[in-house]
């Protein structure tokens, strides 16, 4: 049972991933001519001409989208228009600097909203519930840009304390992880203070007390268990969600050297190859955990294995 869903789920993935490779083959065609960004204006229409041919920019879109799907299997991705270095190297640097803010974001969003959201719902009645619940909402207010600029000129310019630019060292990753993780602590909190209140009042709740367990086996061993299978998605998610889009604008601010900052400097160049890579890679990242999320969940839920299976 489990193999046949595992099955479809790779399925599923091939065909979405297919999708995605062709929309951004077209979309990128549809952005504009790269030789414009590579040459300049000074260029003769001669030489113009001869660059056009070398990028092999002249050929049909039909035969660059088939030499672009051959560049899967040579392992190099074909070469940037701007830097000449195959984009596998240019991306595979990447790579690296990304997953850790991503992982770091995410350890702080475990670390910092779950607990909140425990807090949230077993003292909703009282102001330590109502603040939690608040400071999730504010979580929500203020996108991921504004508070990224915000903390700059606090502690980098006012405070001189944290600096900006780049990876170097532990400082470094303090900003943008916070930056990173605010949104998904806000939403990963209401969520499970929502999940928590759904359990709480459940009879085997109230069997665990009457047993005579310790309020904190109850609440942990028994409540958040139950409510893991719905915070599970959430996570998977909101993850998901941070890896496609929210690095993209806390790299930019923080110039962090990941993926995010590659796709807007390739995007604004028009490094066709090195963009199409590039948003490909992260596709494929979000596809991925998408995936094991929904295997995970199945694992957890065997009634969705059923119902997949129906």
């Amino acid at each position: 049972m489990m193999l046949t869903y595992m099955a479809s789920t790779l399925a599923r993935m091939t065909l979405t991933f297919l999708a995605i490779v062709t929309l951004v083959f077209f979309a990128t065609r549809i952005s504009g001519n790269p030789i414009d960004f590579i040459a300049g204006e000074g260029l003769s229409r001669e030489d113009r001409e001869i660059l056009i041919r070398y990028y092999e920019l002249d050929r049909s879109w039909l035969a660059q989208y088939r030499a672009f799907l051959g560049a899967f299997f040579d392992g190099q991705f074909g070469l940037s228009y701007i830097e000449r270095r195959p984009v596998a190297d240019i991306v595979s640097e990447r790579l690296w600097p990304s997953a850790q803010l991503l992982l770091s974001a995410t350890s702080l969003t475990l670390i910092v909203s779950i607990p909140l959201g425990i807090v949230a719902a077993l003292h909703r009645t009282s102001w330590v519930g109502s603040a939690a619940t608040t400071l999730a909402f504010l979580g929500y207010a203020v996108p991921n840009f504004v508070l990224g600029v915000l903390l700059v000129l606090t502690f980098s310019y006012w405070l001189n304390l944290l600096p900006v630019v780049g990876n170097a060292s532990v400082a470094h990753f303090v900003m943008p992880t916070v930056t990173l993780a605010a949104g998904l602590i806000a939403a990963l909190t209401r969520f499970t203070r929502n999940a928590m209140l759904d359990v709480l009042g459940q009879d085997y709740m109230r069997t665990a007390r009457a047993k005579g367990l310790a309020e904190h086996v109850v609440v942990l061993r028994h409540g958040l268990r139950n409510a893991g299978i719905t915070l599970l998605s959430v996570v998977g998610l909101q993850i998901a969600g941070l890896a496609a889009a929210g690095s993209v604008v806390v790299e930019s601010i923080f110039a962090w050297p990941g993926i995010g900052e590659l796709l807007v400097r390739s995007a604004i160049r028009r490094d066709y190859p090195v963009l199409q890579f590039g948003v490909l890679t992260v596709a494929l990242a979000v596809i991925v955990v998408n995936a094991l999320i929904d295997l995970a969940y199945a694992w957890a839920d065997p009634r969705l294995r059923r119902a997949g299976r129906a």
